[in-house]
């Protein structure tokens, strides 16, 4: 289950790139971006915005799910079902309802990839795994994994690591670059913003690192969370000294993902402004220096 393939990216490792982005996540980070991403399964998103009063397609397409409302519609969400997601898929004329999600191959996926081999070649970029969490799909990420490194081309994955060591581990031979959260080091914290373990994540990190793989550390610098002096030392430390690390992004908070809550209605528990604090991220990158990092701000 894939929610998008991106081409032509430069944002998501070395060169260009293309980016496939995996449906499935198993934290539940307040600040979440891509909300679309978290569910294994095909999302319903809808904007009033576009939606047109007269019309009354979707209804007809799935009436257990969408009722007609003076105002737009109304979505029973609890009863949609694989059979009613494929009958609202591409029904909608301004695509005030859309579906995030398809299942496919990797052979469809590849092919896709390759397209671009060329741009690769001669840019040093290649495709990277994206989510969600890339490695909650263990066997296709592996598998378009080993299809890119037989076909000579980069491999990078943008994870979480919030996963058993077991989904990775296998695809180790065939990741050139892993581009790896660290959002915090301290196991109240990490837990009370994003559900999940950090020690997970922690000894996950330990393990790439033992592996002696090519790892980027990335910190998403969220304020209440970890966008303070005392995080970003621990964050830094951990990376340079237990790592090895030798790159770190910090990346200030944005609120650009917030729309796509009301998509989903769902709600929205993070800060309602993005991080505005350019003297923290001058000691952010002044502390990575002095830990012998490599500090990038990128928004």
């Amino acid at each position: 289950m894939i929610f998008n393939i991106q081409r032509y990216s430069t944002h998501d490792g070395p060169g260009i790139r293309t980016v496939v982005f995996m449906k499935g996540c198993s934290l539940g980070c307040r600040w979440c971006q891509n909300p679309e991403s978290r569910s294994s399964t095909p999302d319903l998103l809808y904007d009033a915005r576009l939606c047109l009063p007269e019309c009354d397609l979707c209804q007809q397409q799935a009436p257990d799910v969408i009722e007609r409302a003076p105002a737009g519609i109304i979505i029973h969400r609890e009863a949609l079902t694989p059979a009613s997601i494929s009958a609202l898929t591409d029904c909608c004329p301004t695509q005030a309802l859309s579906i995030c999600g398809e299942e496919k191959s990797a052979e469809e996926i590849i092919s896709t990839v390759l397209r671009d081999k060329p741009f690769y070649d001669r840019s040093g970029g290649g495709m990277t795994l994206s989510g969600g969490e890339p490695f909650m799909n263990p066997d296709l990420a592996l598998d378009l994994l080993r299809r890119a490194n037989d076909a000579g081309v980069h491999t990078a994955v943008e994870t979480c690591l919030h996963v058993p060591w077991k989904y990775v581990a296998p695809a180790l031979p065939f990741i050139d670059l892993f581009l790896a959260d660290l959002k915090h080091v301290d196991a109240g914290a990490f837990k009370q913003w994003t559900d999940g373990s950090a020690k997970r994540v922690l000894d996950n990190l330990r393990r790439i690192a033992a592996a002696g793989k090519a790892m980027t550390i990335r910190v998403p610098l969220i304020q209440g969370f970890n966008a303070d002096e005392a995080s970003i030392e621990a964050i830094t430390t951990f990376a340079a000294d237990e790592l090895g690390a030798r790159e770190i992004h910090f990346l200030p908070y944005h609120t650009l993902g917030m729309n796509k809550y009301t998509l989903l209605d769902m709600p929205y528990s993070a800060p309602d402004k993005p991080l505005d604090a350019p003297a923290l991220l001058t000691f952010a990158q002044r502390i990575a220096g002095e830990k012998g990092l490599t500090a990038t701000l990128r928004g």
